[in-house]
């Protein structure tokens, strides 16, 4: 037997989009399935609130980043002066 080339190529896409079909079916079974299951009062759950915990060694912190920063530059760590950190 011999295909065309049309044939296998469409019968590839064809089984392409039929499994990504398929796995979106699940995918929204599953989605009302763990809905369901969830309490009716429940609130959505999200991201804890963390506090920020004061820096311990902060010019040893400095330091790292300097270092960090003059390899990367290939420069002294004497010539780069650090004037705030952030957290992002």
């Amino acid at each position: 037997m011999d295909y065309s080339n049309a044939f296998v190529c469409l019968l590839g896409l064809g089984t392409v989009f039929f499994g990504l079909i398929c796995i979106i079916l699940l995918c929204s079974i599953m989605g009302a399935i763990c809905k369901s299951a969830q309490p009716k009062n429940a609130k959505p759950s999200s991201q804890p609130i963390l506090e920020e915990a004061p820096v311990e060694n902060r010019q040893e912190l400095i330091a790292a980043i300097s270092a960090a920063i003059a390899e990367s530059l290939g420069t002294d760590p004497a010539g780069i002066r650090i004037l705030s950190v952030k957290k992002i």
